[in-house]
Order: structure tokens, then sequence, then C-alpha cells
């Protein structure tokens, strides 16, 4: 079978010139390792493959970060079994290419499929590694890292109505990015994060071993849960703890403009929200929009809550906590828990369930040029701020700009911030998400959004969370600590600086299990756990770092 894997790897490449050298080596030495695969020329991509840039694209969720001038890969594998990824991951090694691992794509600065330092590269796309297998009698799951959350979800709805995964409600997004950076969700107030509900995984590492939860150890066990995609090795599956859930939970959405007393509602929001019972999930979504009464343009206010329970349980609860907000019976709708993730991300009600098993159907944050960023807030932040922040919104660039403040407390207050690498739990009131987007043909002026999103979180700076600004470490922020990139390697400084953002004092400990695993540092981009010699070459002080 050899021969005919070197005849169909080298009629991929035949078209390469020679200044991609590389990935002619590198194909050859795949032709060498790849098992367990008759159809070879359907998992590998070249830049000349008439198949490359739709395959690129298909889980390019950011085109800011897909135009002429973006750096694309040498090669994506796409891989059916571990032994193409061990392949891909030894070949990679011996051909000194970086390697890059995507599972949805959502990575906000696209880092899972493109790059900032000039060095070839290669993308593991871990699309086809996407089965799911539910265990209703155990209410466990074994979910593969290429599938979606919606996949995820789906599975779990056709063989339990009162069965749930706390992940987010995203239904585009890679399982494998969502568990890596924590995973918060409609039911993390009550059950924690998605990482914090794993049991067990699949990983590769650097010497191509397939390791599970015992044999890697309870460290790397903790790192990868929460630690970040693409610094530890590859994980091909996740075991998950599912959830109990009623077979009804109620929805509703209330949206309230300056003009019906909006900035008094979202500054009591504020002093409520976290207070509220683990059974609501509660957010805000602040944006601009026309008035209905004289087509003037206004802010609004939508306040959405998702409770695990009926109509009649949550009216007088609302009426108890939240009397403000005047919920009565006609702003509420029942269904199942699977259904309200899809309303969750402004679908129509009543959208057949199969919407969760389309991975290019557009939600929230998916396929748009855009550019994100994340705030924890532990105080109050005053009235006159708010009102501080409105006319902003009037700038023509912020046309499409939305803020969301999700409510923490409940379960989150619970676990220490040391239980996974995520460390933002007890005393954060709700985290803001802060998103700016526009159109292709904007797209040659990005920097004028690119530059109201930044005002705009320059702004916030004296309302959130201080020593450190903590950051939600899957709404990547490449603005943090790693504007001066100029080697294949973070220096110790940009590291610190966004590692601490990220981690708190996680960070010493991530650090600790990256030299373990990866002392080379093979698993690596802009803003990776960096091993503990690549901190001291740049100067660290080892006794800082912390110790396991």
């Amino acid at each position: 079978m050899f021969p005919v894997l070197i005849v169909v790897l080298f009629s991929l490449s035949w078209k390469i010139s020679d200044s991609t050298q590389p990935a002619e080596e590198f194909l050859h030495c795949l032709s060498l390792h790849f098992h367990n695969s008759s159809s070879i020329s359907e998992l590998v991509y070249t830049q000349h493959n008439s198949s490359y840039s739709s395959v690129l694209k298909s889980s390019a969720q950011n085109f800011r970060l897909s135009t002429p001038s973006t750096p694309t890969p040498l090669v994506i594998i796409t891989p059916l079994h571990a032994s193409h990824v061990q392949a891909t991951v030894h070949c990679c090694k011996k051909h000194g290419l970086q390697l890059r691992i995507r599972s949805g794509g959502h990575d906000f600065e696209g880092l899972s499929y493109t790059t900032t330092y000039e060095v070839p590269f290669v993308v593991i796309d871990l699309l086809n590694l996407r089965s799911v297998r539910i265990n209703v009698e155990k209410g466990t799951a074994w979910v593969e890292s290429g599938a979606t959350v919606g996949e995820l979800y789906y599975e779990i709805a056709k063989r339990s109505r009162t069965l749930a995964f706390p992940a987010g409600i995203g239904h585009t997004v890679g399982v494998g990015g969502h568990l890596s950076g924590g995973g918060f969700g409609l039911l993390f107030r009550k059950y924690g994060l998605a990482a914090d509900n794993v049991i067990d995984a699949r990983f590769i590492d650097v010497k191509e071993r397939i390791l599970d939860r015992k044999s890697m150890g309870e460290d790397l066990f903790w790192a990868i849960r929460g630690g970040g995609g693409g610094s530890f090795g590859v994980v091909l599956a996740w075991k998950l703890k599912l959830v109990a859930v009623p077979a009804i939970v109620t929805v509703f959405t209330v949206s309230k403009t300056l003009e019906q007393n909006a900035t008094k509602l979202v500054h009591r929001w504020q002093y409520i929200a976290h207070k509220l019972p683990k059974e609501i999930h509660m957010s805000i979504g602040i944006s601009r929009v026309k008035s209905n009464e004289n087509e003037k343009m206004t802010i609004q206010a939508s306040f959405r809550a998702v409770f695990l329970g009926s109509i009649d349980e949550l009216l007088p609860l609302m009426e108890e906590k939240f009397p403000q907000l005047g919920i009565v019976k006609e702003d509420c709708f029942e269904m199942g828990w699977a259904e309200s993730n899809l309303y969750s991300t402004q679908f129509p009600i009543g959208v057949p369930l199969e919407t969760l098993l389309n991975r290019n159907r557009k939600s929230i944050l998916s396929k748009l040029f855009f550019k994100a960023k994340s705030d924890y807030v532990k105080q109050p932040i005053p009235e006159t701020t708010f009102e501080g922040w409105w006319p902003k919104f009037y700038k023509e660039e912020a046309k499409s700009a939305i803020m969301v403040f999700v409510a923490y407390g409940g379960k989150m207050d619970e676990i220490l911030e040391t239980e996974t690498p995520f460390p933002h739990r007890a005393g954060n009131l709700y985290s803001i998400s802060y998103v700016v987007d526009w159109e292709e043909e904007e797209n040659k002026n990005s920097e004028k959004f690119m530059s109201w999103i930044r005002r705009i979180h320059n702004y916030m700076t004296p309302y959130v969370s201080k020593s450190p600004r903590e950051v939600y470490v899957n709404f990547r922020d490449l603005d943090i600590g790693t504007n001066e990139i100029n080697d294949k390697e973070n220096s110790h400084e940009q590291a610190k600086i966004w590692g601490i953002k990220y981690f708190k004092n996680n960070f010493d400990r991530l650090v600790h299990v990256k030299t373990m695993i990866d002392p080379e540092n093979f698993f690596r981009h802009e803003q990776s756990v960096p091993p503990l010699p690549c901190l001291l070459k740049k100067g660290a002080n080892s006794n800082s770092l912390g110790s396991l």
C-alpha cells in the first residue's frame, strides 16, 4: 500500500514550486507514515489542490482573518484516525513545520488556522473526527474534538429530554477548542463550565503517544481542561459527565430602549442577576437600534433568560427578585433544553432540532468580519458610566456593535479558581463581551472598527477587574502582550502579560505542565503556554514561576 500512497501524495504536490520545498518533504514523510486510509487524496490538501480554499474557509468563522494577505498553511490534514494525527505530528517535527489544530474555527484571532509568524505551518482540521456516543444509563458521553456543540446537544436530545451538558450556546463551535478553554453556557450557574464536567480524555502528545487520564496524569489532565487549545498536544476525544435538566425549560427576551428606562434597568440588573437561583441564566445584549416611535437611533438592552422550570415557577420568582423588569406570562415560552440553545442564539421559536447539526448556518459571531474583547466585573458599574457609554454607540463604525453581559454567581462561586486553569470564579458579578463587526466591502477600512472597540475597552478600564484585568481565554485577543512578536516563541514579558490575564495564578502551574509535556515547545502559537526553558532564556526568574 505504501507505494500507492507515495504516488497519490506526490500527485497532490507536483505543482508546488521550489520555494515550497518543505511541503514536498512533509508530504513524502506522510506517505511513509499515513496508515489506515484508502482515500488519502481526500484527507490531504495542498495550496494547489482545487479543494484547498474551500476546506480552509469552511471552518474559518472570522472573515477578518481570511483575506488575500492572511498567511495560509502549506498543507491541511483532515484525519480520519488517531494514526493520521500521530503521523502529522511526527512529520511536522521532522521537517521543522509549525502545527495548528482546528475543531470549529471559532478562535477569535484565527490562531487555529493562520499565524502572524513568518514560518511555514500545517493545519490539522479535526472535521472528520466528530463522533458522539451517549450512554444514557451512566449519564456520560464520549465526543470527538471535531464535533460541534450543536452535534453534541442533538445527540443528547435524541436520547433523553432530561439530560444535558453545560457547554456554550453557539451550535457551530467545535467541542475541542470550547472545552480546551473552559466553556460557559446556559447551565454554568447550575453545573459549572463544560471543562468542569470532563472526566476523561484521549490525547496525543509531542512524542506521538495516545494517552488517557490515567496515563497522562492529573497535572496534564488539569491543564487541558481550560488551559487553552494548541499548547499541550492534540485532544482527540473527551469523556463528559452529563447533567440533569427538566423536560421543560422557560425562556424570555424583554427589550427596553433608553426611552423605556433601559439605563436604570441595566444598572439594577447588576445587583440582582448573580444572586438569582442557580436555575436561571440571565444575560443582557446591548446594541443600537431604530426607535419604533420616531425611527431615530436609540440604544436597546435585551434582557434574556433561560430558567430550568416552568412559566408558573418563573413568574413569581421574577416578580420577587426583579419586579422592575415587569416580566409577564406573554413574554415567556416553554421548550426543551436543547431548543433553548437555539433560542438563545436568536433562532425563531419552532425551528427544527436538526438546525443544531448545520455546521454552516450563520449564528452569533459566525461568518463575520469582527473584533472582540472581554472583561469581568466585580463591582456594580455606576449609572453615569452607562450614560457615558451610549453616545459611543451612535458612531458610524458602531452600527453593528454589541455588548453582552452574562451573570455569574451560583455554582461558579463554589468552585475554587485552582480547580481548573479557568480562574474566573467567585467574586465576579458578570462578564462583558464586546463585539464590533463589519461588511466585506468595509474591510479595507477595518482599522476604524478596531479602533472603536479599543476605545470602548479603554473607557471601561476603571470599572472592571484589576491586577490583573481578567480576560476569557476562549475570547483570545492579540492586542494583549503580542504587539511586538518578532520570533517563533513568546517572550517571557509577553507571555506573562496575557498569561496572567487569562489564567491569573494558574499560569505558573500551566508553565510547569508545559515544561514537562512539551519542553521543546513544539505545540505553540502566538498565545500558547511557553515551557520553562523558553522563559528562562528570556530572563525569567525560575523562583517566580511557582511549582506543582
